[in-house]
C-alpha cells in the first residue's frame, strides 16, 4: 500500500455546519479551492437542507442525514461530471447549507396610513402592525432566486422585501374586505388568515413560505378616535334633556342647602350675641352702651332660573331670562310660548308665569283694528 492510498484512507473530509446564530438563512462550506474528496461524508442535520452548486449549475439537494459522496447519491453531478464508476480524484462544488427552520417573532407594520371606505364614517385611514413567521420551502429555489454567490445570507436582508408584500396585500385585501372599522378588532383572526393565503402566493415563487401571520392591533388616527370617544359619551348620557334637566335640579339643591346653612349660621350668631349682652347687663338691669351695631349679614343673591321653550314639538333650551327678554323683543318669544324651569309644575304659558310675564309689558301690544 502506497503512501497516498494510506493517508486516502485514514483522513476521512467530513461537511457539515452547525449554526450558532438565530438569523442566518444560507451559509456556504468554506474550503480553499472548493475541494471535496470523493467518498467525503456528509451530515444534514434536521432543520437544514444541503445544495450543491457545481460551476454554477445547481445540482443536488440533500434533506436531512449522513450520506457519502459518491456517484451512486449525487446523481445531477454525477451527470454534470462525465464520472467513470472508477472516479477516485477530488472534485470542485460549492455546498450551500439552507436553514429551513421557521424565523419566528417578526416584525410588520404599515409605514403610512391606509385609505379605505368605511360603510359608517366613509373614507378613514387606518394603521395596523403584527407578526408573523417566515419558513424556506424550496432550498433549490431560494439559492436560485433570491441568495445567489451570497456566502452568509440572513434574515434582515431579506425581511424589508417580506414587509412590503405584507403590506401591499394587507391593504388590498382590508380595502375590499367590506368589513366596518368598529367591527375589524373582531375579526383579526380571519383578516389575518386571508393575509396570509395572498401573501403565500407571492413568497411561494422565492422559495419561501409564510406559516404563521397575526394582526395585533388596528388603529384610527388620533382626531377619529377622540371623535369616537365623545360619541362613546353621548350615549352614556343618553336623552340630553333629561341630562340637562337632572345637573340643573343638582344644582339647584346644592344652592339650596348652602343658602339654609347660611341662615342657620346667621341665625345661631344673633342670638348667640343676643345671650352675651343679656349676661353683661348690671344687678339693676342696667346695660352697657353698644360699642359697636351689630350687622347682619345680607341674604345670599335669588337664584336665576333657566329656561326651556317648547317649539314645533321640540325643546330649545336653556336660556337666561335675559336671552328671554331678547327672544322676547325680536318676537321669537311670544305671550303664548310654552315655557318651563326647574321646579315648575308643567309647562305655562309665558305670559302665565310672572318673572316673564313682564317682558312683555315693555312695549304696548299692537293697537285694536280699525283704529
Amino acid at each position: 500500500m502506497g503512501i497516498f492510498d494510506f493517508l486516502s484512507g485514514e483522513f476521512i473530509d467530513v461537511i457539515h455546519w452547525t449554526d450558532d446564530t438565530r438569523d442566518t438563512m444560507v451559509w456556504r462550506f468554506e474550503r480553499e479551492g472548493h475541494e471535496i474528496k470523493y467518498g467525503a461524508k456528509l451530515t444534514v442535520r434536521e432543520g437544514q437542507a444541503a445544495v450543491f452548486v457545481h460551476e454554477g449549475q445547481l445540482a443536488d439537494v440533500f434533506t436531512p442525514g449522513l450520506y457519502m459522496l459518491e456517484t451512486n447519491n449525487m446523481p445531477v453531478l454525477t451527470t454534470l461530471q462525465h464520472w467513470d464508476h472508477g472516479f477516485k480524484s477530488p472534485f470542485k462544488s460549492e455546498v450551500y447549507f439552507v436553514n429551513t427552520t421557521r424565523f419566528s417573532n417578526l416584525k410588520w407594520g404599515t409605514k403610512n396610513p391606509i385609505m379605505c371606505r368605511d360603510p359608517e364614517f366613509g373614507p378613514v385611514r387606518i394603521r395596523a402592525y403584527g407578526t408573523y413567521t417566515v419558513k424556506v420551502s424550496d432550498p433549490a429555489l431560494f439559492l436560485t432566486e433570491i441568495v445567489g454567490t451570497d456566502g452568509e445570507f440572513t434574515m434582515d436582508e431579506i425581511s424589508f422585501q417580506i414587509r412590503n408584500i405584507i403590506v401591499q396585500s394587507f391593504s388590498r385585501i382590508v380595502a375590499g374586505s367590506g368589513i366596518p372599522v368598529l367591527d375589524m378588532a373582531a375579526n383579526t383572526a380571519d383578516l389575518g388568515k386571508l393575509v396570509a393565503t395572498e401573501i403565500s402566493k407571492v413568497v411561494a415563487e422565492y422559495g419561501l413560505t409564510i406559516p404563521e401571520f397575526y394582526i395585533e392591533n388596528i388603529s384610527l388616527p388620533e382626531a377619529v378616535e377622540a371623535a369616537l370617544d365623545k360619541r362613546t359619551s353621548m350615549g352614556i348620557v343618553g336623552n340630553l334633556d333629561n341630562y340637562i334637566k337632572f345637573n340643573a335640579a343638582e344644582a339647584m339643591g346644592a344652592e339650596n342647602s348652602a343658602m339654609a346653612a347660611s341662615m342657620g349660621a346667621g341665625m345661631g350668631a344673633g342670638i348667640g350675641m343676643s345671650m352675651a349682652q343679656q349676661t353683661q347687663a348690671g344687678p339693676w338691669g342696667a346695660r352697657p352702651a353698644p360699642t359697636a351695631a351689630v350687622q347682619t349679614p345680607p341674604p345670599p343673591p335669588p337664584v336665576e332660573h333657566v329656561w326651556h321653550v317648547a317649539e314645533n314639538g321640540q325643546t330649545k333650551g336653556p336660556y337666561s331670562k335675559a336671552e328671554m327678554g331678547q327672544m322676547a323683543a325680536k318676537g321669537a318669544l311670544k305671550r303664548e310660548s310654552y315655557v318651563w324651569t326647574p321646579g315648575q309644575d308643567g309647562w305655562l304659558k309665558a305670559e302665565d308665569v310672572q318673572e316673564l310675564a313682564q317682558l312683555f309689558t315693555i312695549a304696548p301690544p299692537p293697537p285694536p283694528p280699525g283704529v
